[in-house]
């Protein structure tokens, strides 16, 4: 197994591996991407992130598709060109993430504004206040709205982004992009799937994911659409031709 590994891919698990492995001495808060208007972020973390995992399976699945995908694509390209690649589709991952988070953070905050100043007394606001500062009651008069919203910001930023999953969605996508008729089997479907519908259907599975935002789910879908759009947008630019296996 080990064999079949590029040199760019096997350095890539080794410090995947070796960072989870000593994240007990890493603060969780520095080097996970935070979001860009909180006190914890850092410019470095649009990179740091990518080798930081919430837990083992987290790590095992994104060095599955990092194995599965990353030597052939580092085969065809050689390893600098490889590893750029990774890190641009991370980093494009990440920026994807911040700009959902902002506007739909902004969104948030706007509706948070609009109802301070129309209804001083909703559930909405009591909500803020019971979170934040242990109040009960709301003044009739005049709501300081302002320090609600600073407190909803910092609030909603708290939950970083954490693992490759992005530039491994970016792997995956190069894969199909450039092999779209080659197939594997993906369990538990009894019968092989060409690259290029499997790869349409996790993009639009992340796309309906991330819009449905259920309640619980932790996962960064648009981070991984990210991914995958950075990886095409990088394709197109260097004109890479694709290949057909039957």
């Amino acid at each position: 197994m080990l064999r079949n590994l590029t040199p760019t891919v096997r350095n890539l698990i080794f410090a995947n591996v070796a960072i989870f492995l000593g994240s007990a001495f890493i603060p969780d808060d520095l080097f996970a991407l935070f979001f860009f208007q909180s006190s914890k972020f850092h410019y470095f973390q649009l990179i740091s992130y990518m080798f930081v995992h919430a837990n083992f399976m987290h790590l095992l699945m994104n060095m599955f598709g990092l194995y599965m995908f990353g030597s052939i694509l580092e085969r065809i390209w050689g390893g600098q060109r490889f590893l750029f690649f990774y890190l641009f589709c991370g980093v494009g991952a990440g920026l994807l993430h911040e700009a959902i988070q902002y506007f739909h953070d902004y969104a948030s905050i706007r509706k948070a504004l609009e109802l301070a100043l129309s209804n001083p007394n909703s559930d909405f606001l009591m909500d803020y206040f019971n979170r934040f500062d242990g109040s009960t009651s709301i003044n009739e008069g005049r709501l300081n709205a302002l320090g609600a919203i600073d407190h909803y910001k910092e609030y909603t930023t708290q939950n970083p982004v954490v693992g490759a999953s992005g530039s491994v969605f970016g792997i995956l996508m190069a894969y199909g992009y450039l092999f779209p008729n080659s197939e594997m089997f993906i369990f538990p479907i009894p019968i092989p799937v060409k690259a290029k519908y499997l790869v349409m259907g996790f993009a639009f599975y992340e796309l309906w994911a991330g819009k449905a935002a259920a309640e619980g789910d932790n996962v960064a879908h648009f981070a991984h659409l990210g991914g995958m759009l950075f990886a095409v947008i990088l394709l197109l630019i260097w004109r890479q031709k694709r290949d057909s296996f039957y």
